[in-house]
């Protein structure tokens, strides 16, 4: 697969047949539920970021497990020789996923998303209980939203957002990702003015001066 091509958050299916011998091989995985399964069942693993001194020739992946299974976040590097993409859900496919109480953000939300031209996704427990069924929200939990860009973004989004943020019955939480695919965590960027924000990419962390963002735009 085109690992160039992979970003933050993407997801992508371990071939099951590589699975098992590559789950036995980490004795600190043994009897962890549901991991023997995991890679039938079509569930993925997602991409983060690297770690200083990880191989470079490996993809690092991750694999959070579920609040009663402890909340453990399972780190793996693999050869992208036995990974295939997998598509993201939209926050709109997951829908029946979310709680009740979730819907009119969840409204909220898609509707903003609609004005702007932009399809928000999940990440964190509600994007693994959509894709597993496994029990991942709780009434603790966030709403961790990702917002793609494929261009620049309306300086009156952030305003909209921390709008139904302020009345929302989570934490609204998440990153807006820029065109080059790094990720800014959208309250901050609401938050820092003219001063700079962190912008988080697959290899490496930058400042960048959060003006500038505003007219970000897709890399040739």
């Amino acid at each position: 697969m085109a690992v160039a091509r992979l970003h933050r958050h993407d997801l992508v299916r371990v071939d099951p047949a590589a699975w098992g011998p590559l789950v036995a091989a980490r004795p600190d995985l043994a009897g962890v539920p549901p991991l023997a399964g995991w890679a039938a069942a079509g569930w993925p693993l997602i991409l983060r970021r690297r770690a200083p001194g990880e191989d470079r020739a490996l993809v690092p992946l991750g694999l959070p497990l579920p609040p009663t299974l402890g909340k453990r976040r399972i780190g793996f590097s693999l050869p992208a020789d036995v990974l295939t993409a997998c598509p993201a859900p939209t926050l709109a496919a997951t829908r029946a996923a979310v709680p009740p109480a979730w819907h009119p953000t969840l409204d909220a939300l898609l509707a903003l998303g609609a004005r702007h031209g932009l399809v928000p996704r999940p990440f964190g427990g509600l994007l693994w209980q959509a894709l597993t069924g496994l029990p991942y929200l709780t009434d603790a939990s966030d709403l961790d939203l990702l917002w793609p860009l494929a261009g620049s973004l309306a300086k009156t989004f952030l305003d909209d957002l921390a709008t139904i943020a302020a009345t929302a019955p989570m934490r609204l939480d998440g990153e807006i990702v820029l065109p080059d695919g790094g990720g800014v965590q959208w309250r901050e960027w609401h938050e820092a003015g003219t001063g700079e924000v962190l912008v988080k990419h697959r290899d490496r962390l930058e400042m960048r001066a959060a003006p500038a963002l505003w007219s970000a735009e897709a890399p040739a």
